[in-house]
């Protein structure tokens, strides 16, 4: 079971798979950009550049492999979304819509927490 910030994470990044699938180009340009900028701000031997490093790789194995990662619970992809480069892709309108919605899943599906 997640985290509420895991499964929040987990809901903002599933968002991304509209953009995602509609303009492939611009969402992959988008966290690379975010990527190279990303990666002057941080110690070359930072975990930071690691998590950075794996997300190139997997930018680089195309749409598939970033929609698998988008969407799924598994360690591996949770660590990815929490180190994530798609700042910027949804704008504020769509992100305020999606933690909208997951407070109410939240609360409705974990009511005493």
């Amino acid at each position: 079971m997640l985290r509420r910030e895991e499964e929040r994470s987990l809901w903002l990044h599933r968002a991304l798979l509209g953009p995602l699938l509609r303009d492939p180009e611009r969402v992959l340009d988008k966290a690379r950009s975010n990527i190279h900028r990303w990666s002057g701000a941080h110690r070359p031997d930072g975990m930071s550049q690691s998590w950075l490093r794996e997300w190139e790789r997997v930018l680089d194995q195309g749409v598939d492999a970033v929609a698998d990662v988008l969407a799924s619970r598994a360690p591996r992809a949770v660590e990815l979304r929490a180190n994530s480069p798609f700042a910027g892709v949804l704008d504020e309108r769509e992100r305020l819509a999606v933690h909208q919605s997951f407070r109410r899943h939240w609360a409705a599906e974990h009511p005493a927490a």
